[in-house]
């Protein structure tokens, strides 16, 4: 399985790449929206975490154009942003999912 990892903070990012690596998982990372759809496109991934809050483009403004292009790879909003509104925002976006942070790897 191949997981494409929108994440800015590099804390952030080296744990959870660490942790689906040590699942046998493969991990594309990326810390930046404007860059972000180029690696969408050319990783070819699985599944896609999501951030929202990503210099370049937003989280939500990176899956709005991933949609409009048709890129249909499951998507995982993983964000700070946790209000029942930003929740709705997400899906209606065209997450499949949406966990707000803090979050328990296990």
């Amino acid at each position: 399985m191949k997981l494409l990892l929108i994440e800015d903070n590099p804390a952030m990012q080296t744990t959870l790449q660490r942790s689906f690596e040590r699942r046998g998982i493969t991990v594309v990372p990326c810390t930046d929206g404007a860059r972000a759809l180029d690696r969408w496109r050319a990783s070819v991934p699985d599944v896609v975490l999501l951030d929202l809050s990503l210099p370049g483009l937003d989280g939500l403004q990176v899956l709005t154009l991933a949609r409009a292009e048709g890129l249909r790879t499951p998507v995982l909003i993983l964000t700070a942003r946790g209000t029942v509104g930003d929740r709705i925002l997400g899906l209606n976006s065209g997450a499949d999912d949406y966990l707000p942070k803090p979050f328990d790897l296990d």
